[in-house]
C-alpha cells in the first residue's frame, strides 16, 4: 500500500495521476451507434407515455427515441432541445431512475427500463459533435431582459428569450456560467469539461451578453435592474449553506460540501487536491452523496455518510446510495450531530441516534474525522429581495413574484424540485410568460 494512504490528516497525492484518472472516468461511457439502435428498439412508442408525463420538460421522449431508432439522431435531438435546451447536461446529471424511467413500461414489466437518459445523451452529443445550433433568432422585439444567475434556469430562460427575439444580458456572480452545471455537481457525470462545451454551444444563439463577476447585492441591484431593463429574470441559486449548529462546528477541516466539489470541478491536477484519512458527510442529498463518493475515490480511507432520518427518506436516489455503497461508502442513518471534538481542528463527531421524529434515544457514538463536510441544505442570499415564501422567492404562475417585471426560477424559487431538469423547465416558463407579458 502506498505510504501516503497510511498518513495521518488532510493531504493531497493519497493516488497516483493513473489511478485518478481511471477512478474518475466517465459515470455512463456513451452509447455506440449500434448500442443505441439496439436500446431504442425495446422502446415500446407509448401512445400515453408515461415517461413523457414523468418528465420535468415534457421531452416527447417515445418521439425522440423512434427517431433514433429510424437513424435520424439529430432530428432526435431537435425534439429533446425544443423542450430542454440543457439536455445534454440533463441526460448526464438527472435521476432518471427516480423519473421517467421508473415508469417506463420495460421497467414495470421486466425491471428493465429503456435507457432513456443515455439515448438522450447520444442524441444530444451527436447534434453537438456536428456543431449546429438547432434555433435560430426571431426578429428583433427591441426589448432588453436581464436574467441574473448563468445556472440551469438563467440559461434556459436567456436561451428561450434570445430565441423570440429580444436582447438579453446574463449576469453571474462566478467567473464561469454554468452554476450547478459547472460547480456543483460529482466530476465523474460530467468529463472533458462538458459544462463549458454546453454553455458555448447555447450561447451560438445570439443575442446573449455573458456578464460574469457581477452578483446581485454585490455589483447588481434589483431597482436599477428593473429601471434599466424590460423585465428582469432571477435565477440566483442557494448561495448559502446550513450551519451544523453544534458545539465545534467552527473547526479546521470542517467545511460545507458545495466548496469541496466545486474545488474539485474547478482543479486541474487532482493529486494536488487535499483529502482526509477519515471522511465524514452529514446529510442525505445528492449533494452528500457527491461529495462523500469523490472523497473515496481521491484515496480517503473511511468516508461515512450520516443522515438524521431513515434510509428511505434520503434525498439520494437508491441508485445514488448503491452507487456509494459500490465504491466503499458507509451510509448510517437516524443518527444526527450533538458535537465536533479535537483541539483546533476537527479529530471526531459525536452523534446521537434518533427515532422517526427525530427525538434522541440516548444512545451516542462517535466516528474519527480529520475532514467533516456539511451536506444538509443550502439557503438562500441576498437582499432587496422579492417576497419570500419561507425560505425562497415566492412565485405565481410560471414564475411571477410579488415585485412588477420580475420573475424567478430554480433553485431559488418556491415550488420545486431542486434538479437540474426542473431548473431548466422552471427557465423556460418564466422566458415563454416573459415574452406573452411584453409582447401584449
Amino acid at each position: 500500500m502506498d505510504p501516503k494512504m497510511l498518513s495521518e490528516g488532510i493531504v493531497a497525492g493519497r493516488r497516483s495521476a493513473g489511478q485518478l484518472a481511471e477512478a474518475f472516468d466517465d459515470l455512463h461511457p456513451p452509447l455506440t451507434e449500434h448500442e443505441a439502435l439496439v436500446a431504442a428498439d425495446r422502446c415500446y412508442f407509448c401512445h400515453d407515455a408515461p415517461c413523457t408525463v414523468a418528465c420535468p420538460t415534457d421531452i416527447d421522449i417515445p418521439l425522440f427515441i423512434r427517431q433514433i431508432a429510424t437513424g435520424t439522431p439529430e432530428a432526435a435531438a431537435r425534439t429533446i432541445l425544443s423542450q430542454n435546451i440543457l439536455g445534454g447536461m440533463c441526460a448526464r446529471v438527472c435521476p432518471t431512475e427516480t423519473l421517467c424511467e421508473e415508469v417506463c413500461v420495460r421497467e414495470t414489466a421486466e425491471g428493465k427500463p429503456v435507457l432513456i437518459g443515455q439515448l438522450q445523451r447520444f442524441a444530444t452529443d451527436t447534434l453537438m459533435a456536428a456543431d449546429v445550433h438547432p434555433f435560430s433568432r426571431a426578429a428583433s422585439t427591441g426589448k432588453r431582459i436581464a436574467v441574473v444567475g448563468a445556472g440551469p434556469a438563467g440559461l434556459a430562460c436567456a436561451h428561450r428569450l434570445a430565441m423570440k427575439g429580444h436582447d438579453v444580458v446574463l449576469y453571474d456572480a462566478r467567473s464561469k456560467a454554468g452554476g450547478l452545471n459547472e460547480y456543483g455537481i460529482a466530476a465523474y457525470k460530467s468529463v472533458d469539461g462538458f459544462a463549458q462545451a454546453e454553455v458555448d454551444w447555447l450561447l451560438k444563439i445570439g443575442g446573449i451578453t455573458l456578464e460574469n463577476g457581477k452578483a446581485l447585492g454585490r455589483e447588481l441591484a434589483l431597482e436599477a435592474l428593473r429601471s434599466e431593463f424590460d423585465a428582469v429574470f432571477l435565477g440566483v441559486g442557494l448561495g448559502g449553506v446550513n450551519s451544523l449548529g453544534v458545539t465545534g462546528d467552527e473547526k479546521d477541516g470542517v467545511r460545507d460540501a458545495v466548496d469541496f466539489i466545486a474545488d474539485l470541478r474547478q482543479a486541474t491536477d487532482l493529486t494536488a487536491l487535499p483529502v482526509g484519512r477519515d471522511v465524514v458527510v452529514i446529510g442525505g442529498g445528492m449533494t452528500a452523496v457527491d461529495a462523500a463518493v469523490q472523497a473515496k475515490l481521491l484515496g480517503a480511507l473511511n468516508v461515512t455518510i450520516v443522515y438524521r432520518r431513515g434510509k428511505d427518506r434520503m434525498g439520494a436516489s437508491a441508485f445514488e446510495q448503491d452507487l456509494a455503497a459500490s465504491r466503499g461508502v458507509r451510509i448510517i442513518t437516524n443518527a444526527q450531530p450533538v458535537a465536533v471534538h479535537g483541539n483546533g481542528s476537527v479529530r471526531e463527531v459525536e452523534f446521537a441516534f434518533t427515532d422517526d421524529a427525530l427525538t434522541p434515544t440516548g444512545q451516542t457514538f462517535r466516528l474519527p474525522a480529520d475532514q467533516l463536510f456539511r451536506a444538509i441544505g443550502q439557503t438562500l442570499n441576498g437582499d432587496g429581495l422579492p417576497e419570500l415564501d419561507g425560505r425562497k422567492i415566492a412565485i405565481t404562475g410560471a414564475g411571477r413574484t410579488s415585485v412588477a417585471g420580475v420573475w424567478a426560477g430554480g433553485d431559488c424559487a418556491a415550488g420545486g424540485d431542486d434538479l437540474t431538469v426542473t431548473a431548466v423547465a422552471e427557465g423556460r416558463d418564466a422566458a415563454e410568460d416573459i415574452h406573452a407579458q411584453l409582447m401584449k
